[in-house]
Order: C-alpha cells, then structure tokens, then sequence
C-alpha cells in the first residue's frame, strides 16, 4: 500500500510518501506562509521527487488543531483522492504526534495549545509489541488536569507539541515525575508519522474521500460568535 501522507493541524505544512512500509519522503515547511500556499506546491514536489506514481490512499491528519488548517488539507485530499481514485485515512493528530517516540517506554504526553486556557492533549504509551496504547483519550482540557492525571501515574513522561512552548514553566512547576521536554527536531507534527500511524492502521481503516471530516474538538470562534448570540 502505497500511502501519500498530509500533515496540515499546525503550523508546518508537511507531506510524505510511504511505500512497502518505508518513508520515500518528507517535505515540511516552516516559512509563515498559510498552508493554501504551500501545502500543494510542497505534496507536488515530493512526489515528481519520488517517482510521480499516485498513491493507494491518502492518510491525513484529521485534528484537533488549527481550523484553517485542517479545513484546508481537508479540501485537499478530498479534491486529490478523487482525482486519483484513492481512499483516505483519518488520523487523530495527537496520536500521530506520539509516533514521534515509537517504541519508547515512558509515557508521552502530546500537548497543543488550544488557546482559551486549554490544551488539546493525551497520555499515551507503547505497549508490548510496539502497539499505541491510549491511557487518557485526546480532548481539550485545562492543562493542570492533564499534569495531575500524569502525576497520578507517577512514571517518566516525555512533553511534546506546540503546547510545551507556551507552557514550559508550568510543567516544570506542576510536573512531580521524571520528565522530558521533546527537542525541537521531535517536538511538531510530522506528515511521517501521520503515514506510519495510517501504514500500521491498515486497509480496514480506509473511507470514502467525501466521507472524511476533521476532528474539531471545540467549535470554532465564529461558530462560538453565533451561539452566544443564539442564531
């Protein structure tokens, strides 16, 4: 199964190839650009650079994280899996941010910065097998609630994602374990890990492109906006 990989919840745009299992590659880009200007242009490039073949199916990352940015890989690989015939993969992005640390002992807390005080977060591990394992489901949460979940555990976590940024130093104030804080080359979403999350996934997890909806968590501001005004 060849597997194109879309990566658009942050604010890198990232795209890999996966193919008979092995990474063929990855582009991301970091450069302050909306993903409307470089997410195509990016996945294009990659693939005349591997080859130009069509992949089998595509593995987005389907959030939570930024809005516009989901909504716009979304509109992507909707448009490219029809054009191309392909079925698509929904991937929780923060189980696919775990994936940063396949195969580790500790635990791995992800943590997004949801704005309005809250986190979009989860404490995962990797159990026999190398299989992910799901301690406390993603969702958005006050931060200290996913600290004091961790501290109940009480074994070695490594942080990671957007929301270590922001919140460094309340993690080293409220965290009672052993800790890592992920280095910068680990620490975002990676399109290669949404692709290696989709590759163990397997076939029995492909839809329909048109079927496929991000995963919010929160509404939206505007939609916020409106129900407080009752419309």
């Amino acid at each position: 199964m060849k597997i194109l990989a879309i990566e658009s919840s942050g604010r890198c745009a990232s795209a890999a190839l996966l193919s008979d299992g092995m990474i063929k590659g990855e582009y991301t880009l970091d450069t302050g650009l909306t993903h409307s200007e470089t997410l195509l242009p990016l996945t294009d490039s990659l693939l005349k650079g591997t080859g130009g073949e069509k992949p089998d199916v595509i593995a987005v990352s389907a959030g939570p994280g930024s809005f516009t940015g989901l909504r716009i890989g979304a509109a992507m690989v909707k448009g490219l899996a029809d054009g191309w015939k392909a079925g698509v993969i929904a991937v929780p992005t923060l189980e696919a941010l775990a994936y940063r640390f396949y195969g580790y002992e500790e635990l791995i807390c992800p943590l997004m910065d949801a704005r309005r005080g809250q986190v979009y977060g989860g404490v995962y591990t990797f159990a026999e097998g190398n299989k992910l394992e799901t301690l406390r489901t993603g969702g958005a949460y006050e931060l200290k609630e996913v600290l004091e979940y961790i501290n109940g555990i009480g074994k070695k976590v490594i942080f990671l994602g957007d929301g270590t940024d922001r919140y460094e130093e309340v993690i080293k104030e409220e965290v009672k374990v052993p800790f890592l804080i992920a280095a910068p080359h680990k620490r975002y979403q990676s399109a290669a890990c949404v692709a290696m999350y989709a590759y163990e996934a397997g076939e029995e997890k492909v839809i329909p492109a048109q079927a496929f909806v991000p995963e919010y968590m929160r509404m939206s501001q505007a939609e916020r906006e409106r129900a407080e005004k009752g419309e």
